[in-house]
């Protein structure tokens, strides 16, 4: 198969994906297990791709995709406001990356998770 299951359901999986995918755009930087940031790594590129695009297509598409949660975004001033987290994918995540072909995401090991040993991993946003 293509994709990992995560022992969980495929509704189930779809929720985590979502929330966790969020979480990224919102936080640009969440830490999870391996398996889990491995997968959510291929779902984060489609949605900056799908920003990147920028055209109502893309948006709506993304949207079907993204919680609804809101972001604390700094403007140019200093100023901070919020937003939500498809208005922080379209204004602020995606520009950045216009001159990028992918890879939009880095994982970086922190070790074993205390109590089951899961190998804990850091994903940020490059």
């Amino acid at each position: 198969m293509a994709y990992r299951k995560l022992g969980r359901t495929s509704s189930q999986r779809k929720a985590l994906l979502r929330d966790l995918t969020t979480d990224l755009i919102v936080n640009e930087r969440i830490e999870t297990t391996e398996a889990r940031a491995k997968e959510l790594r291929s779902t984060v590129e489609k949605m900056i791709t799908l920003g990147k695009r920028g055209d109502l297509h893309a948006r709506r598409q993304a949207a079907a995709f993204i919680r609804r949660d809101q972001a604390t975004v700094k403007n140019e001033e200093g100023e901070e406001s919020t937003v939500y987290a498809l208005q922080k994918l379209f204004n602020d995540v995606a520009p950045r990356y216009t001159e990028r072909q992918g890879g939009y995401t880095r994982i970086m090991k922190v070790g074993p998770r205390r109590g089951d040993g899961a190998p804990m991993v850091i994903i940020e946003l490059v």
